[in-house]
């Protein structure tokens, strides 16, 4: 059956899709393809699991592409991890009995493995008209060639399944039947170019309400930017990837340094366009804005409502902020009384501006960050309980960079050479393996800064590198510079070692010698704005 035609498409702007397949499900995604050549752009991507996902993650960020289209196990395991559609190519009925009419011109002892689900109206049919076909199912590919093996021992010589099934039958010696027909891939790529249809019209539907908004409300930064290889970090890309087609609230915990903004900026870019990916992005840091401050921040104010209030009034970051995300790093440091205002928001959907009595109803995803235990706080009746439960809904925990310690030296080597760019400077030719003869001295500290303590070392060693062109990274040269990395763990340090020399100032007379300056002055102590303003609180 020839596919319906879809509507059309400017010629310009043809949908974009990509089909994602190892198996020989690729040869009958080619034949489509030249049927579908005058409606899309398709391309094939011929890899499989984790080595497409990342490819297809780090061209999104450059290119465009409306829908993927793949199948089995290979479809479910990119579905959880891209943002972008996925459309699940499945075989119909009419397939599995033409697959298992043609095995059972090999053998009467036939097999079908599926993934994850069995077929329920298979044992219907085979009692109907007489076939003995036993039926498995699998999860990854070890567990699909245990169950063919399985099959073999049984007696089995015919194995009717998708096109990893087919292969595995054929290099186990038996014969595998594809079970997908051209009719169900075609079904597929009509999803794919519906899909990409409606998507192009919520794209001109946002443009005609103005919702394109200034670089300055943007999220600048996506998945392909929370980099490392470790099982901990493609945990929190599934978890980005999974939080981001959900509207509830989220809640990301991590020590400072571990780039709690930098994924919820993710979050946000990941999102659907009806959820807010090309919406605004607000950030507010509510440990670091005075709480007399932050109430008219959040919410507003009417003209009048306090001295110095501006003129004609001023709409606060969750009117900025409609239609897209609110992002509330150091959610834990709020006051109680502004906990209660925000509660209200998030239950009525709308905020009343300081010193008003008009409703402005809003539509914000909030997204918070906490460096605290909120939980402990809770019990401690420092922080509400319902507000608590209504922003973690999901609930994201970072990992420590001295957690992921193999992440380390490629983070080095990357943060290295953006900021050897930044100041106009070439790598050496040998960096890498400089690096990797600095890797015992990077990866056994503890790194108690996390990400953000990485990045800042390596801005110091680009200075350098940049003033010495000559200067080979060697693990002597990065100790002259770092001198703190020949430290053991924070933890383990006897008593009687002094604290390093900057940090042992107070905070305050440190600000006061930089002029005020807090983002000098936190250099200078090698922490964050928001720890120096929390130790500026400590020490009042």
């Amino acid at each position: 059956m020839r596919h319906s035609t879809p509507l059309p498409f400017d010629a310009n702007d043809k949908p974009v899709i990509w089909t994602v397949s190892v198996s020989r499900l690729s040869d009958l995604f080619r034949d489509i393809t030249l049927e579908y050549d005058s409606l899309a752009t398709i391309e094939p991507i011929n890899l499989g699991f984790d080595e497409a996902a990342k490819h297809i993650r780090e061209r999104l960020a450059t290119e465009r592409c409306d829908a993927v289209i793949s199948a089995g196990s290979n479809a479910a395991y990119l579905k959880g991890r891209l943002s972008v559609p996925v459309v699940i190519a499945k075989f119909s009925g009419l397939d599995v009995m033409q697959a298992l009419a043609r095995a059972r011109r090999v053998s009467d002892r036939i097999g079908i493995v599926t993934y994850q689900e069995r077929l329920s109206e298979l044992a219907e049919f085979s009692s109907t008209f007489g076939f003995d076909v036993a039926q498995r199912t699998y999860v990854t590919e070890e567990d699909a060639r245990a169950q063919i093996n399985d099959l073999k021992a049984a007696g089995i010589k015919a194995i009717v399944g998708a096109g990893l099934i087919t292969d595995l039958a054929e290099e186990a010696g038996l014969t595998g039947v594809f079970v997908y027909s051209a009719a169900s891939i075609r079904h597929a790529f009509d999803d794919a170019l519906e899909m990409a249809r409606l998507t192009q019209l919520e794209s001109n539907r946002s443009r005609a309400r103005g919702a394109v908004v200034t670089d300055t409300l943007r999220a600048k930064h996506g998945i392909n930017d929370l980099r490392g290889d470790s099982a901990a970090m493609e945990t929190v890309r599934q978890s980005v990837v999974l939080y981001a087609k959900s509207p509830a609230t989220v809640l990301i915990q991590g020590e400072t340094g571990c780039g709690k903004e930098l994924v919820a900026q993710a979050i946000h870019r990941e999102a659907p366009r009806t959820l807010g990916q090309n919406r605004p992005f607000v950030a507010v840091n509510c440990g670091a804005i005075a709480e007399s401050l932050l109430e008219s921040e959040l919410f507003g104010h009417e003209e009048g409502a306090f001295t110095g209030a501006r003129r004609g009034g001023h709409a606060g970051l969750f009117e900025a902020a409609n239609r897209g995300t609110l992002f509330l790093d150091e959610i834990g440091e709020m006051p109680l009384t502004l906990q209660t205002r925000l509660l209200r928001v998030l239950e009525e959907r709308e905020v009343v501006r300081v010193g008003g009595t008009r409703p402005i109803p809003v539509n914000v995803r909030i997204i918070s960050a906490t460096h605290c235990d909120l939980e402990q706080r809770v019990r401690e009746g420092r922080f509400r309980a319902d507000l608590f439960y209504r922003l973690a809904v999901l609930r994201l925990t970072l990992p420590p960079l001295r957690a992921r310690a193999e992440d380390v030296l490629p983070l080095a080597e990357w943060s290295l050479k953006n900021a050897l760019a930044s100041l106009g400077a070439r790598p050496h030719p040998n960096l890498h393996a400089e690096m990797a003869a600095c890797a015992p001295l990077l990866q056994r500290y503890d790194w108690p800064g996390n990400v953000r303590e990485l990045r800042n070392l390596t801005e110091r060693l680009a200075l350098f590198l940049a003033a010495e062109p000559l200067q080979a990274l060697t693990p002597a040269f990065v100790l002259s510079v770092a001198p703190e990395l020949a430290a053991r763990p924070a933890a383990a340090l006897p008593q009687t070692v002094p604290p390093h020399p900057a940090q042992a100032e107070r905070v305050s007379d440190v600000l006061a010698r930089f002029g005020g300056r807090r983002d000098a002055a936190a250099d200078y102590l090698g922490i964050s704005r928001t720890t120096l303003w929390r130790k500026l609180k400590t020490e009042g």
